[in-house]
């Protein structure tokens, strides 16, 4: 997690369900690299839905049922959950009223079989990506970050014991609720997903790069920083999408 600064108020939206206001993105980066800092801020900004599929995968754990259990081993050995399940739990949420003006994923896709898939999928719903964000970062940056994050897992907001403290040790500034540690976050665990994140996902990079969409960010800058340079490519984004509408 990036260190952070005080955040700025989201643009104020005229009609929270106008298309002109929304975005539909791919965050990209491995575990550590500041989506989980910025996603909150750009839901808010953008008023889409905050789509993190690890996020999704532990509400089903946290359910008690087999099909939980059995995604916390896998989880828990570093290891990738199943395409078929993953893209089944993403259709059902976009079906949501939240996302009805965009939304931002997050974990997913992981390799270019997930993103033909996606591309697929989204094809069908006629809701095409206007952008993907690659969070560039060095891998000796992230141990760092990874083993001192604390998260607050109904609302999905992050902390960080250096970075980006609690007002109160262990609590959630807005509601006070117990913080949690994740049990992957751990160098261990960090390193195998280190080495998944490079072999299966970086090649993504190329992938969107053919598509025109890929934008790459400074993910070691601060918040602020890179807040304010994804907005700057999700505006180009939507001036580009404007722009073929304006044309059809």
């Amino acid at each position: 997690m990036a260190p952070t600064e005080a955040a700025a108020s989201p643009t104020p939206l005229s009609d929270p369900y106008n298309p002109a206001h929304g975005i539909r993105a791919v965050l990209l980066g491995p575990p550590g690299s500041g989506k989980g800092t910025q996603s909150p801020r750009l839901k808010a900004e953008y008023n889409v839905c905050h789509l993190a599929t690890g996020d999704l995968l532990r509400a089903e754990i946290g359910s008690g049922s087999g099909l939980g259990q059995e995604i916390k081993g896998v989880i828990d050995q570093g290891k990738l959950v199943s395409d078929e399940l993953v893209l089944r739990m993403v259709a059902d949420n976009l079906d949501k009223p939240e996302c009805k003006n965009g939304f931002l994923l997050d974990g997913f896709p992981r390799t270019i079989g997930q993103a033909e898939k996606l591309d697929i999928m989204l094809q069908k719903r006629e809701e095409p990506l206007d952008s993907v964000v690659e969070f560039a970062i060095d891998d000796s940056l992230l141990v760092r970050r990874i083993t001192g994050r604390w998260f607050h897992l109904a609302s999905g907001r992050s902390y960080h014991e250096e970075f980006h403290p609690p007002r109160v040790p262990g609590k959630d500034d807005v509601t006070g609720e117990v913080l949690v540690k994740r049990n992957d976050d751990n160098a261990e665990v960090l390193k195998k997903r280190l080495q998944q994140y490079h072999s299966l996902t970086s090649p993504l990079v190329e992938y969107y790069k053919n598509k025109g969409l890929h934008n790459k960010v400074d993910a070691s800058m601060s918040a602020n920083s890179v807040f304010a340079d994804i907005k700057t490519i999700f505006q180009g984004a939507k001036n580009f999408s404007d722009t073929l509408s304006a044309k059809l």
